[in-house]
């Protein structure tokens, strides 16, 4: 059985959230985020409390209940509070520079590299390396940042490239060069 399928979500007072032909609109003081519900979910929304159960008691129908309540919930978060992501740069001459929509980072390529945010999420630039993505929309948020590490991967012998701000990176050590 889901354990975290079961758990109820409790909705906030700011908060308004309307199910209606399998998909729910949750609106809060950040913005308004909506989902289609999959047809093995079932959603009931009373005093306050959001609940989900499987129509079918299978284990696709439990799977689904369990990231039917994640994605739920996390969207009640984002529109109450918000999620942030923060990558750091690392290498000399590695940089990132916001314009407008569009984040140029320069990567030891011989071009800059230009990466359109999606829509939602918005980027700060700390000390030229440190960049911190927020938005409403946690799954859009996790993609972006994940497209923007892929960009230029951490490697492992100089530590050079992009990486998540709490990832440790196992270094390696180089060729000895002993004979």
């Amino acid at each position: 059985m889901s354990r975290v399928g079961k758990k109820s979500i409790p909705i906030p007072d700011k908060i308004k959230v309307s199910y209606k032909d399998r998909l729910i609109i949750v609106q809060g003081e950040k913005g308004v985020l909506e989902r289609s519900i999959h047809p093995l979910v079932s959603l009931k929304i009373e005093d306050g409390i959001i609940s989900v159960s499987t129509v079918i008691d299978d284990r696709t129908g439990r799977s689904l209940q369990g990231l039917t309540r994640s994605l739920v919930a996390n969207m009640i978060a984002g529109v109450n509070k918000g999620f942030e992501r923060v990558l750091e740069i690392t290498g000399i001459g590695y940089r990132a520079i916001v314009k407008g929509n569009c984040i140029e980072f320069n990567l030891g390529y011989s071009h800059p590299v230009n990466f359109d945010l999606p829509d939602g999420i918005s980027a700060v630039i700390d000390k030229n390396n440190v960049v911190k993505l927020s938005g409403i929309d946690k799954e859009k948020l996790g993609h972006a940042a994940a497209a923007i590490r892929r960009l230029r991967p951490l490697e492992p012998y100089k530590g050079k490239g992009i990486k998540y701000a709490e990832e440790r990176i196992q270094r390696k050590a180089g060729k000895t060069g002993t004979k």
